[in-house]
């Protein structure tokens, strides 16, 4: 009796010891599928970052008023092109932008930031601006995306009047819709194709600055 006693408390005590051993074995194997599946999201989510789609956040109202500040969109970044991630040249190239496109590129005299503006000139177009209004090709540009501040002015010579320019090979002519007040490629020249990062898509939050509150109305709207 005194033997089965004792061999029944070993049984208990190894009992207790097992699930000991499997709860340590459980926790590790459990903080190592944490660490694995925390991992594979970050891999992912850089992968997408890198090659798929990025969200940006708009700061000014250079684009009003198809974005306002405030406003969080996502860009594909296959829309072109597969990009090579540590150069500037793509892998490979499906067609050029648009005219009419929402871009964000690197800004040509700061390549550390990053800018919003429509394609309104491709490779070879003659572009020039006549008392607000942009010709392309001697033909007016239509442009119900639009937004004008301020009356027509013959001292502003670069924002109202503009000499024809030809755009170059591989670039492109940018501006904002906030006409007024965006400084765009009436200022600074031209983009080069191959510091577009991608297209602008879709505006999936929005956060009005003054009032502090959200702007449902324009959550999901599609940026054209």
């Amino acid at each position: 009796m005194l033997a089965l006693s004792f061999r029944n408390r070993e049984d208990k005590e190894a009992d207790i010891t097992e699930k000991r051993t499997l709860g340590k074995t459980g926790g590790k194997n459990l903080f190592r599928e944490m660490a694995e599946g925390l991992v594979t999201a970050i891999v992912v989510a850089l992968l997408l970052k890198t090659f798929i789609i990025q969200a940006f956040r708009i700061p000014s109202g250079s684009m009003i008023p198809t974005l306002d500040v405030g406003d969080q969109i996502l860009v594909a970044k296959l829309a072109y092109g597969i990009r090579d991630p540590f150069g500037d040249h793509y892998w490979i190239h499906f067609s050029g932008p648009r005219r009419g496109d929402v871009v964000v590129f690197r800004y040509p005299k700061d390549e550390s930031k990053d800018f919003i503006k429509r394609v309104i000139g491709l490779p070879g177009d003659h572009i020039q601006v006549r008392g607000k209004k942009v010709f392309v090709n001697g033909t007016p540009l239509s442009e119900n995306y639009v937004q004008y501040l301020q009356p027509f002015v013959t001292d502003e010579p670069t924002r109202d009047v503009m000499k024809e320019v030809v755009v170059p090979a591989g670039s492109y002519f940018v501006m904002g819709d906030n006409r007024d007040d965006s400084y765009d490629s009436r200022y600074w020249g031209f983009v080069r194709e191959n510091k577009i990062l991608g297209k602008a898509e879709i505006i999936y939050w929005s956060w009005n600055n003054v009032s502090h509150r959200v702007r449902f109305s324009r959550i999901g709207r599609k940026i054209r």
